[in-house]
């Protein structure tokens, strides 16, 4: 079993942490209202305790979300499938379905081919590419891969002029 771990953005990243702060803060302010205001200043007891609960759940919620994304979010080679898992998200491919890998050096982006034609970028550090791609491949030898290196291209124009 082969594990590589999903690569988020640095914007991304920052603003699943700011997330998480705002969660733990509506939580915090929450727990404050109730503790210290509670139903006295309520004209309808009802709808205060219901703004609480919802208030408690909505903040755990997100913060769980959150940070199953963070710790649970990768691409498994296992047993001729091809996992991915994005949080609580989790999907399945057969690995004899992948007819290319296409590595585009431009964009640092990996992308998986199916047979129906359907695709799947796969983003993981670049210094992993060649150990995802020998995973996939060891599995099903008979899958094209093909590099497309663009990336001296404006390097190569102005060398011309």
């Amino acid at each position: 079993m082969k594990v590589f771990k999903y690569k988020f953005s640095k914007l991304i990243t920052a603003l699943i942490y700011v997330c998480l702060a705002l969660c733990i803060a509506g939580f915090v302010i929450n727990l404050y209202q109730v503790l210290n205001v509670g139903l006295s200043q309520s004209a309808v007891p009802t709808f205060t305790i219901i703004r609480y609960i919802l208030m408690f759940f909505v903040t755990v919620v997100l913060f769980v979300l959150l940070v199953s994304l963070l710790a649970h979010s990768n691409y498994t080679v296992k047993d001729g499938k091809f996992y991915t898992n994005f949080g609580f998200i989790k999907s399945k491919f057969e690995i004899n379905d992948i007819k290319e890998i296409t590595l585009d050096k431009k964009s640092e982006k990996l992308t998986l081919t199916f047979n129906d034609d359907t695709f799947m970028t796969v983003v993981v550090k670049p210094e992993w590419y060649d150990e995802f791609i020998k995973a996939i491949i060891e599995v099903n030898p008979r899958i094209d891969y093909y590099v497309n290196s663009d990336v001296n291209e404006d390097k190569d124009e102005k060398d011309k002029k």
